[in-house]
């Protein structure tokens, strides 16, 4: 069985479970995919199947896509395509949907992190930064970045100015707080990567 869906995230809102407890939860729309391919042992030397989501038109895939797609027997044209690794008895055109999660268990998100751009060393990589005041010349920059005759240079790895964030990002151990299947719905407690309108990768959970 297919260990995983793929999703839109739609933005927060906040729901009241059995017990009367209010949880803030981030609603994905999940599904439902169909099975696009399916790995074989044999063939392919691992077992996986191959989701797609979101239908869209002939004109909005390249033709790599399209050859793709027409070559593994699928009837449809996907936006996103995303292997899940393991054994399933779906075949090609099977559909997937939430019904795969149940209320109350842990999965693995994945997504997009939201981009920041070009950011400083404090924002960056949380810098204490220098004095503020009392005529202090040394308040956000970065300070000392190098050695002196030897090495020359700057070490690679240091922690610099640079582009933050727009990195694929995933939150392990995420609540189901409730599924529902008539709207294609998960509602999930905790913290999904990315902006509303971003896909997801929503997985059961791989490391209890």
């Amino acid at each position: 069985m297919s260990g995983g869906l793929l999703g839109k995230k739609l933005g927060m809102t906040q729901v009241y479970d059995a017990e009367r407890r209010l949880y803030p939860v981030t609603v994905v729309e999940a599904g439902p995919c169909d099975v696009t391919a399916v790995k074989t042992l044999d063939r392919d030397g691992y077992e996986a199947i191959q989701l797609g989501y979101r239908e869209v038109q002939e004109r909005k895939l390249t033709k790599a896509q399209i050859g793709h797609l027409r070559a593994s027997g699928s009837k449809k044209l996907w936006k996103s395509l995303r292997e899940f690794r393991g054994s399933s008895d779906k075949q090609i055109g099977d559909t997937v949907s939430v019904d795969l999660f149940e209320n109350g268990e842990l999965v693995d998100v994945q997504g997009v992190s939201r981009g920041k751009g070009f950011q400083g060393v404090m924002k960056r990589h949380n810098f204490g930064g220098g004095p503020a005041t009392h005529g202090s010349m040394f308040h956000r920059a970065p300070g000392s970045v190098g050695a002196s005759s030897f090495p020359s240079r700057v070490w690679r790895g240091k922690r610099l100015p640079g582009h933050m964030g727009a990195q694929r990002v995933t939150v392990r151990g995420l609540k189901i707080v409730e599924v529902r299947p008539e709207e294609n719905l998960l509602l999930i407690f905790g913290a999904v990567p990315g902006p509303p309108g971003g896909y997801v990768v929503i997985q059961k959970v791989r490391k209890k």
